[in-house]
């Protein structure tokens, strides 16, 4: 083909989820809902940490930029999925598309360095009790999250650079409802194997990897715990399988679509669903309903507001 013949994309097709106008609408309520319920689960674990002083601590201070996270995570692709519920023909623009493939990942990548950070808390708390405040001070703390924050930033930047140079001239169509990696690369026209074996080693290799190293970390955390006390057990035991529950919900479907050659499987879109939509509204549910500390400090929270609106 000439240089003067190529037709470049300017936008993109989603496909979404169905073209039946009466299942759209159900299917809008149902993730307005979800939506709607991880804006206020995130929320009140924000405001409930910065207003009580007794969760003034690190693991407390790591689930709030946490909850952030998943916050912005939520909001990367939600709204536009919900607008597009209206619209017969869902496009997006490329550089929308661009942008969107770039937040997804800064915060994709954040909540997996997050996670980290978070059971290294838990290992120097279990191992090391009578130091746990002097190590895991301030600036320690703060130092983590910026290092997070950087890890997300360079994954991203790393797919980002890997993306923009490709040419789309041909079929512009998504089988998704969001832009990602594996599905944009398939419209690319050159051959882009190489591309995908960088990005597979960049985002479902060290998923795995992480994963299992995460994993491994709990484990000796466990066995760490069999030293302590009967109470002091149980609790930091309940607060570990926490962990590992929101761990799995999160690494589970990210190396299900990316550690394997970018060819679409029946499974996809359930496990974007899961990985996108549904995973940044049941984090805040599953710290909340297994932490009795969280649950005080909202109950504390919710009198305090009362007592105020009395007034």
């Amino acid at each position: 083909m000439e240089p003067q013949n190529i037709t470049w994309v300017s936008e993109f097709v989603l496909l979404g989820f169905s073209q039946t106008q009466q299942l759209q609408k159900f299917l809008f309520l149902v993730f307005l809902f979800v939506y709607v319920t991880t804006i206020v689960g995130n929320l009140l674990i924000m405001v409930t940490v910065t207003f009580d002083s007794r969760l003034h601590v690190p693991m407390y201070f790591l689930l709030q930029n946490l909850a952030i996270v998943d916050l912005c995570y939520s909001t990367v692709t939600s709204p536009k999925m919900l607008v597009d519920f209206f619209h017969e023909t869902k496009t997006i623009s490329y550089q929308g598309c661009m942008a969107q493939i770039f937040f997804f990942h800064l915060l994709g990548g954040g909540t997996v360095f997050f996670l980290s950070v978070m059971a290294y808390d838990r290992y120097i708390a279990i191992s090391q009790p009578l130091h746990y405040v002097t190590m895991m001070n301030t600036r320690l703390c703060v130092g983590l999250v910026l290092a997070a924050w950087i890890g997300g930033f360079v994954h991203s930047i790393v797919q980002l650079a890997l993306m923009l140079p490709l040419p789309f001239c041909g079929p512009n169509i998504l089988d998704n409802f969001y832009c990602d990696v594996p599905q944009v690369l398939r419209l690319a026209c050159t051959d882009t194997s190489l591309l995908e074996f960088l990005m597979i080693s960049n985002s479902g290799l060290l998923a795995l990897i992480w994963f299992l190293l995460l994993l491994m970390s709990y484990t000796v955390i466990l066995v760490m715990l069999r030293s302590h006390s009967g109470q002091a057990r149980r609790k930091a035991a309940s607060t570990c399988t926490t962990h590992i529950i929101v761990v799995s919900m999160i690494f589970i479907p990210c190396i299900y679509l990316y550690s394997r050659p970018f060819t679409p499987f029946p499974m996809d879109r359930a496990m974007s669903i899961s990985y996108t939509v549904l995973t940044p509204m049941l984090n805040p549910m599953i710290y909340t309903l297994r932490n009795q500390e969280m649950q005080a400090a909202m109950k504390r929270l919710g009198k305090r507001l009362v007592i105020c609106n009395g007034k």
